[in-house]
């Protein structure tokens, strides 16, 4: 399965990007109409993730083009990369996770998150020693975890610090998450946070299991679009275009499946578009504009403020930020409200 890229260590470096370009996008400047519309072609990056690809499909599909958005995907696979094509002004959005935002915010970079685009239902899992029975028995074990960031970390310490847990509570090994994947299986650690296709190897092995599945988080590890501030300000009615394309082509996997799937493989790179489909069913849940509305809630009560407001409050506490994110300026719900 093609996972997300991890999530950036050079806060700092980001910040300075940030500060010497965010939201000084000439492009946005030049394209703009004077009545909401963005007349220039919007550029969003995204890396190699499931749940990004139905962006790739709308633009390929033309439901971008027919709500009046020209849109076009650039493929970065660092988060790094992205965010200082964002802060420079050379892209206008991206698709990343929710957590991944808030830091961004934290460090400096003014975008907003104006649609929730999946959320993880079984592709990511904590595996585990088949003697270790619940996450509680994990104390003192040895566990396989990316400290720099990204939904395997913030998944970790969310699950942690339900169960009344700290990091300091685990001899905690950093690794990427395909690693932590591979050391557990090869029998290094006594667990590990990973994805697919880890979580099915580690459950064919004699010792290992899926201690905990995405599944049973639904909302917590959560993808998500971000645009800079100042084009969402300036261009609204190009950003619902963009959304409204983005639930057509969800309404088109479920109406035509079959060029739906054919068109989803190749822009993954596969070669089987029945792997890619069981993927799509078993692993992640795509959200359409309704469950965008019930996931953001009214007045800053929905979940998505509940998980946006406990990154904040993470990343400053795990010292990857040095100031708290206001979550009120990056949420913006109101264009799935219709």
């Amino acid at each position: 399965m093609l996972t997300r890229a991890i999530a950036p260590t050079a806060v700092a470096a980001v910040l300075a990007l940030a500060l010497s370009g965010c939201g000084n996008s000439s492009a946005s400047d030049s394209g703009q109409s004077g009545d909401g519309t963005y007349t220039g072609t919007v550029s969003i990056a995204h890396s190699s993730w499931l749940g990004f690809a139905p962006l790739d499909l709308a633009v390929k599909k033309g439901f971008f083009e027919k709500h009046g958005a020209k849109v076009k995907i650039e493929d970065i696979e660092s988060k790094s990369d992205s965010k200082s094509a964002l802060a420079a002004g050379r892209i206008q959005g991206i698709a990343t996770s929710l957590d991944t935002v808030v830091l961004s915010s934290a460090a400096g970079i003014d975008s907003q998150v104006v649609l929730a685009l999946d959320t993880s239902d079984g592709g990511d899992g904590l595996i585990a020693k088949k003697d270790i029975k619940s996450f509680k028995d994990l104390k003192g074990k040895s566990i396989a975890l990316d400290t720099t960031g990204g939904a395997s970390f913030f998944w970790f310490n969310y699950v942690a610090q339900k169960e009344g847990m700290s990091m300091k509570d685990f001899n905690v090994q950093s690794m990427s998450s395909g690693d932590a994947g591979s050391a557990f299986v090869a029998g290094k650690v006594d667990a590990a946070m990973t994805w697919q296709p880890w979580l099915d190897k580690a459950a064919s092995t004699s010792f290992g299991k899926v201690l905990l599945s995405s599944s049973d988080y639904k909302g917590v590890i959560v993808d998500a679009l971000c645009l800079d501030t100042k084009f969402v300000h300036k261009y609204p009615k190009t950003v619902q275009a963009i959304v409204d394309g983005w639930d057509d082509s969800l309404k088109y996997m479920k109406s035509n499946p079959d060029d739906a799937y054919t068109i989803l493989n190749k822009v993954l790179g596969s070669d089987d578009v029945n792997a890619t489909k069981k993927e799509y069913q078993t692993e992640i849940q795509l959200w359409d504009k309704a469950a965008n509305k019930k996931y953001f809630g009214q007045d800053g009560k929905g979940d998505a403020y509940k998980i946006a407001n406990y990154a904040a409050q993470l990343w400053v506490d795990t010292k990857m930020a040095d100031t708290k994110a206001d979550v009120s300026k990056i949420l913006n719900p109101q264009f799935v409200q219709g």
